[in-house]
């Protein structure tokens, strides 16, 4: 038996359309129950919730939910799954804190309160990137503890801002007499330390990106492997890097028989990028009215979030004549890594800029949701990767900026 604690939340994307109650521990949930683990769920419902969860839990999944009553109810609102969500609805005053003690509990952190958990096993992630909280500083105790949290987390908790992942594992290992620490790292998949060892291990290359509760489902599938199955942590890690890359790419659970099928290459960064050389992406596409703008300034943000830098004519060139602008635009073509072209309007300027950079033999990902396959051709016929979906566009760029 696993138990779970954490938050049920309502989940919302603008596009791609997605409308769902899950949060940490509702998926986290689903993650376990895909491979038929015993789990108990323990969170804060509101009766709405509650009466959805038991209806999932009882007719499809098959586990045991333990509820505290609240009023109301959490949303994440997404523009898309890259996006920073809106919050909604969190309660100005904490909720009594659920207590869970138990041989092997998965923690994720949560907006309606605190869990305090006694365990043999167990397995915590804060679920807070601007201000991780401790596992122990409530009380929270296990004989064996694993933390998990993003590179930004372990920064924060551990105090070390400029640390790299293995100093702040270390740091963190110290400070919350854990023995196991797993920091994620994107695209650059996960590092995992331990008392005798620290390993790096891959993330994976889908066709299809979706990011809202990845991270759910690699705590879940880490724990299940671990604590459950009793795995070594670097093997359970890499089998929570697999079971989150199928997610990622059907945004469903896999079973032991679907992980077990599923062989998605892994992503292997240069020597170069791994020693730091940070590649540049020249941001191509039109930039005349406001919709556009936005679209190049959330690619130019989200490139920049994931550890790129990119070339921006608007924003490093500006607006100006072609005597102006265009040989600094190819020039900034000239010295880039990969090109990643917004193609929908088919601008003529963003298309001659694509073409340029095929010629130098760059690499080229084309973002278009709305153009025709015949309107593309000349793009998929010179070899450049068309993708229709925002954020498998944005990991494609990525990935193929860490292999140059």
């Amino acid at each position: 038996m696993i138990n779970i604690v954490g938050g049920v939340y309502q989940e919302n994307c603008m596009h791609p359309s997605w409308k769902e109650t899950y949060g940490s521990a509702g998926r986290g949930a689903s993650c376990l129950a895909a491979l038929g683990t015993p789990l108990t769920l323990h969170s804060y419902m509101n009766s709405d919730t509650l009466e959805l969860i038991r209806e999932r839990a009882a007719l499809a999944e098959k586990f045991h939910v333990e509820a505290v009553p609240v009023v109301g109810s959490i949303s994440f609102d997404y523009v898309h799954s890259l996006a920073v969500p809106t919050i909604r609805g969190v309660p100005i005053n904490p909720y009594q804190s659920i207590s869970v003690r138990a041989n092997n509990v998965i923690s994720y952190g949560m907006l309606e309160g605190n869990a305090i958990v006694d365990a043999t096993y167990a397995v915590y992630d804060p679920q807070n990137a601007g201000n991780p909280k401790s596992f122990i500083e409530n009380g929270s105790k296990a004989e064996h503890l694993a933390l998990i949290l993003n590179l930004g987390e372990a920064r924060l908790l551990s105090k070390l801002h400029e640390g790299n992942a293995k100093q702040c594992a270390e740091s963190l290992s110290r400070q919350e007499n854990a023995e196991v620490v797993v920091i994620k790292m994107g695209p650059q998949g996960a590092l995992v330390w331990t008392r005798e060892k620290t390993v790096q291990i891959p993330a994976f290359r889908t066709s299809k990106v979706w990011k809202i509760g990845s991270g759910d489902c690699f705590v879940a599938y880490f724990s299940n492997a671990w604590m459950h199955q009793k795995k070594d942590p670097v093997e359970a890690a890499r089998v929570a890097s697999k079971a989150t890359a199928y997610f990622s790419e059907t945004q469903g659970f896999a079973d032991d028989k679907q992980l077990g099928t599923f062989a998605p290459d892994e992503i292997r960064p240069t020597n170069k990028y791994l020693s730091g050389v940070m590649p540049t992406v020249y941001l191509a596409g039109p930039f005349f009215n406001l919709q556009q703008l936005w679209m190049i300034d959330q690619v130019r943000n989200n490139l920049r979030e994931m550890g790129l830098k990119v070339f921006s004519p608007f924003h490093d060139i500006g607006l100006g004549s072609a005597k102006d602008v265009v040989q600094k635009d190819l020039e900034g073509i000239r010295a880039s890594d990969v090109l990643f072209a917004i193609a929908d309007g088919l601008d003529a300027g963003t298309i001659y800029e694509t073409g340029y950079a095929r010629a130098l033999d760059k690499r080229v990902i084309v973002y278009s949701e709305c153009e025709s396959e015949g309107a593309l051709k000349m793009l998929s016929g010179s070899n450049c990767s068309l993708q229709g979906d925002y954020a498998t566009a944005i990991y494609c760029t990525v990935w193929e900026a860490m292999s140059v």
